[in-house]
């Protein structure tokens, strides 16, 4: 008799528990919940972070192509300046008008022996300085993705510690330890876990991705600063020997 009645409770717990996502969910603890909620706004403000910086990586390498097509050409480049004006559309062609504009303000005043030795580090410094800014805004929530990929399965594993409490505190009370009376609050627990994961591993692999993409476009308009270095330097040369 005692069977029995085991039996039909164990039958009748199993079915007050929905084992999918969305009852694990609203059968879990409040502090699981709360787990599980940060984690779901994590792991879809990374994957709009994740697709935006797919669309600009590939929208900065169109336009430093662009760019560079039409400074190659071999047009004026005061031409050239003109033609980008004061607001350039990419981070190449602000390197490009940095530099430039140093070189006109400097051609505007006159360049004497001084100011020759001093133009070439003053037009190597704002284009550095240009460089680091715009790198700093391509670069940005970059660090929301490493801080995701590092906390997420912590956190994710603390709603499960959590959980995995509460069932035992529940095994204690009822003093019944059929593992189909405990397995509903463990599932729930395990979830948390799952949670994290799911939002750890993409943060991880987008942000190893977006690290190396960042840096060879980063290492493109260094080199490219130090090509149009080189030409004013050029130009200052063939000023100096006139």
């Amino acid at each position: 008799m005692d069977a029995v009645n085991t039996a039909q409770m164990v039958g009748a717990a199993a079915q007050t528990h929905d084992l999918s996502m969305w009852g694990l969910f609203w059968q879990a603890d409040l502090i699981v919940k709360t787990v599980m909620l940060m984690l779901v706004v994590a792991s879809v403000w990374c994957w709009s972070i994740i697709i935006e910086k797919l669309m600009r990586i590939r929208r900065l390498n169109a336009q430093a192509d662009a760019f560079e097509e039409s400074f190659w050409s071999g047009g004026s480049l005061d031409a050239l300046y003109d033609r980008i004006g004061k607001t350039p559309a990419d981070p190449m062609a602000a390197t490009f008008a940095a530099g430039m504009r140093e070189w006109r303000m400097a051609s505007e005043r006159g360049l004497s022996g001084g100011l020759k030795g001093s133009l070439q580090q003053r037009v190597e410094r704002v284009m550095s300085v240009t460089i680091g800014r715009e790198m700093a805004r391509a670069e940005r929530y970059m660090t929301f993705l490493a801080s995701v990929g590092s906390t997420a399965p912590f956190i994710g594993l603390f709603g499960t510690v959590w959980g995995i409490m509460n069932s035992f505190t529940s095994i204690a009370g009822s003093g019944n330890t059929s593992l189909a009376v405990v397995a509903p609050g463990i599932a729930e627990a395990l979830f948390a876990t799952a949670m994290g994961l799911l939002a750890a591993i993409p943060a991880v692999v987008s942000y190893n991705k977006f690290s190396t993409d960042l840096g060879r476009y980063a290492d493109r308009l260094e080199t490219f600063s130090g090509e149009f270095s080189a030409i004013l330097s050029r130009h200052l040369e063939e000023r100096g020997a006139a």
